[in-house]
């Protein structure tokens, strides 16, 4: 273990597919790094069961996924340690990293890889019932749900995953989209028609409602006639995004109306030596694919930008 103020190449901070692979590549560049984080590694991968998209893999699991990143990075030499980043404090010659452990951590370089957390929707019972029935995790909380109804919320690629795994497990899986369209891909809805999923489109869910401390139905609103109606379901699995984790992002960097980060395509921001890769970044898509090219670029990127600092003290 480290003592404090121990200073860097670059800090990484965030362990999930961008963190990682700007540690594989920053090992590669021969620099001094060490990542920093607070649970798992592997971030929202390694809570998904099967990942069909990542190139190379025609099916494989997040956490398996995820295990290759780490070791990947780990064969290298990469320094990880387990702790939780309290405060950064931007400086001129090196950034410094606040841990909840009471160390600090100094840089020349920083990569916030921290990601997102999932969104809620915010109607009474959601809070009141996490853990008795809401999830935000079917591959988690799944296997307590067997031959049980079961509600899955949300329009995307991890919805639509998430209900086509709980129809291995549930006795009935309904689907609750805001819209009439689905943004998920092609064929996860090509698969989603032939599964025997219940669609319940252009509706919201106004409450999650109880019986006996436990979620027991949902109320439904229609979005465009008004029509009210309740689906008895013991189960509420949400996916309606991630919202971006940038607490610890230094008050001066540039975000969207969202939270998210705006960068260059070198993944800097408009603080020197402070680059943000994943999905705290705005963009266009959120995949892993891309999470992890983000990476990439952000470690060659900072790789060029300590460089070109150390030759300017000499």
């Amino acid at each position: 273990m480290n003592s404090g103020n121990e200073v860097y190449d670059l800090i990484i901070l965030g362990g999930g597919p961008a963190g990682l692979t700007a540690g594989l590549y920053a090992m590669r560049a021969v620099l001094k790094t060490i990542l920093i984080e607070k649970a798992t590694p592997g971030g929202q991968v390694a809570i998904t069961k099967g990942v069909e998209n990542y190139p190379g893999f025609e099916d494989i699991s997040g956490l398996d996924l995820c295990d290759k990143f780490l070791h990947h990075a780990q064969s290298y030499g990469l320094e990880l340690i387990r702790d939780e980043v309290i405060s950064i404090q931007p400086g001129t010659e090196r950034h410094s990293v606040l841990l909840e452990s009471g160390k600090v951590l100094q840089g020349h370089a920083l990569i916030i890889a921290t990601g997102g957390t999932p969104r809620k929707l915010g109607v009474p019972g959601e809070d009141e019932l996490l853990g008795r029935g809401v999830s935000y995790c079917a591959k988690c909380d799944g296997f307590f749900f067997q031959d049980r109804v079961v509600s899955v919320v949300g329009g995307g690629d991890t919805a639509l995953e998430e209900a086509l795994y709980l129809t291995k497990l549930a006795s009935k899986v309904y689907l609750i989209h805001r819209r009439n369209t689905f943004r998920a891909s092609k064929i996860l809805q090509r698969r989603v028609a032939d599964s025997g999923i219940e669609l319940v489109l252009d509706s919201t869910i106004t409450r999650i409602n109880d019986q006996d401390n436990a979620v027991y139905s949902i109320s439904v609103e229609n979005l465009l006639t008004g029509e009210q109606r309740i689906i008895e379901t013991e189960g509420v699995f949400i996916f309606v995004g991630l919202f971006p984790n940038n607490k610890i992002v230094p008050p001066g960097i540039a975000m969207d109306a969202s939270g998210y980060a705006i960068t260059d395509d070198k993944c800097a921001t408009n603080i020197p030596g402070i680059f943000i890769a994943g999905d705290l970044k705005q963009k266009y898509a959120k995949q892993i694919v891309i999470a992890a090219a983000e990476g990439c670029t952000a470690a060659l990127a900072a790789a060029s930008y300590i460089d070109e600092k150390k030759s300017e003290i000499k």
